[in-house]
């Protein structure tokens, strides 16, 4: 029975009961548990939820679904374009506009995390920057 369930029971019987209201109470799952639905039509109702439902995002890890994923992606693409025709149009002696970071997405680090990170990097570059002066260098060890 838990291997129809799967990793993510509780988003699965969410999801059953979301998209199989037909069933009564508790959905499918409740059906089953009451001997009106056999295991095997469970199990094609669960490989019948959607892409983007609650068993999904539970397997992703992230709140998104695939119609964020895809803004997120027209967005970037946007923005890459309006600065590539900036660019292409600009006066001779203007400076270059500088491409766009890609927006946030699930698993990246927040910005301010990410800015903290870039500050710690280059710290460390300048201590290694430092080290190896130190052993090349005449007079500085």
């Amino acid at each position: 029975m838990l291997d129809v369930l799967g990793d993510h029971p509780e988003a699965v019987e969410a999801d059953l009961a979301h998209h199989y209201p037909g069933y009564g109470r508790g959905g499918p799952l409740a059906a089953f548990w009451r001997r009106e639905i056999t295991l095997r039509l469970l199990r094609v109702l669960v490989e019948g939820l959607p892409p983007d439902g609650a068993t999904a995002r539970a397997a992703a890890g992230n709140p998104w679904t695939q119609a964020d994923w895809s803004r997120a992606d027209a967005r970037d693409l946007l923005e890459l374009l309006f600065i590539a025709f900036a660019n292409v149009n600009r006066t001779e002696n203007a400076p270059a506009i500088p491409w766009p970071e890609p927006s946030w997405r699930p698993g990246d680090p927040p910005p301010e995390d990410a800015a903290a990170a870039a500050d710690e990097q280059r710290a460390r570059a300048r201590a290694a920057y430092e080290r190896i002066n130190s052993q090349v260098l005449p007079g500085k060890g």
